[in-house]
């Protein structure tokens, strides 16, 4: 099942879907949705890069990802600290506490990382998060991926305040040459208000998404969305920065861990009693990891599989986020839903 949407619904394909779920040409809007008269606000945008992780390393990157986004007409305010430099961070805890609060404070649409890495959960204790949910009200987005899901869970548990798991400045708008066409349009979809959901195609050998099951047929209504970086996550486990989310939908990604790491992970939120909470558990990517000889077979799939075995919840792959250049927008905190038909599934949220 495919519910009708306003505004706009991605999927992975290259394509948008259109009210009633089918392909319209690339970058289409539905025929309802005038631009002139939608409600929304299409001008330009304040985008203030901060720092909160490790250093910039890349700053040919950074300047390509600042220039894009003033290519594309926003205003691009950069923390005074975004370049700097304490041994692998980006400035000292106190510093790059204080350039979280500054982006709190700034009065920007959105507060875009720099990039990810490690260093927020050192300085989880110091955020003011009474601050943050404050710049959220009034209408903040925080937006990142990587290490910043310890940011993200923690805003979450804290104060249920809702961020976005998305894009980062150097590795996303940076890259040399294009960026990421159906990553810039969910961006911009967020700048704008329009987005609220995402789709994407399973693989046509691996359509069962439970032990046992053929094909899936699966409508989940009202479920809390959250999820991230599965090593940030786990690491989160037994502190009061791990929300709490009986009912919700978990997703996971990571880059650079050997397909053994990612079911001790699990594995780790399976004996916590995590994922039996929740109503559905979607994997995004996993990349850049190597397989050894000495694994004789044992891969990502023997992964999905045994944990398929474990829990009798959905488990859906190939979500499209992760450390990837296609990544759609995902509001973690917020109440979706998630409607999957055979090898088709569509989360959507704000309806």
């Amino acid at each position: 099942m495919v519910r009708r949407l306003r505004g706009r619904l991605w999927n992975t394909s290259g394509f948008e879907l259109s009210r009633s779920g089918s392909p319209g040409g690339p970058g289409a809007l539905p025929s309802d949705h005038d631009t002139c008269h939608c409600g929304h606000d299409h001008g330009p945008r304040h985008i203030y890069i901060y720092s909160p992780s490790s250093a910039v390393r890349d700053k040919a990157a950074f300047r390509r990802g600042v220039k894009r986004l003033q290519a594309l007409g926003h205003e691009v305010e950069i923390d005074p600290d975004a370049l700097a430099t304490h041994t692998r961070f980006a400035g000292d805890d106190a510093t790059r506490l204080a350039a979280i609060h500054r982006a709190a404070a700034s009065g920007a649409d959105v507060a875009l990382i720099s990039r990810g890495g490690y260093g927020l959960t050192r300085i989880l204790p110091g955020i003011d998060y009474a601050a943050v949910a404050r710049a959220i009200d009034s209408g903040m987005h925080f937006v990142g991926i990587s290490d910043f899901t310890a940011f993200q869970c923690a805003v979450m548990a804290q104060t249920g305040a809702i961020t976005w798991a998305g894009p980062s400045l150097g590795a996303d708008f940076g890259v040399q040459g294009t960026p990421d066409d159906i990553m810039e349009a969910c961006f911009d979809d967020l700048l704008m208000g329009h987005g609220e959901g995402a789709g994407w195609r399973m693989p046509k050998d691996r359509r069962a998404a439970m032990a046992g099951a053929a094909e899936l047929e699966l409508d989940i209504t009202e479920a809390r969305l959250w999820g991230g970086n599965l090593a940030v996550l786990t690491s989160l486990v037994g502190t009061p920065y791990l929300p709490q989310v009986p009912g919700g939908i978990l997703f996971v990604e990571d880059v650079n861990e050997h397909p053994y790491r990612i079911e001790r992970m699990l594995t780790q939120l399976l004996h916590a009693g995590v994922l039996a909470q929740q109503k559905a558990v979607l994997l995004g990517q996993f990349t850049n990891y190597k397989l050894a000889p000495h694994d004789k077979g044992y891969k990502l799939q023997t992964v999905v599989d045994w944990l398929r075995s474990q829990i009798s919840i959905p488990v859906l792959t190939h979500l499209p986020y992760g450390h990837v250049d296609t990544k759609v927008l995902l509001p973690v905190g917020a109440q979706v839903d998630l409607s999957v038909s055979g090898r088709d599934a569509l989360i959507y949220w704000g309806h």
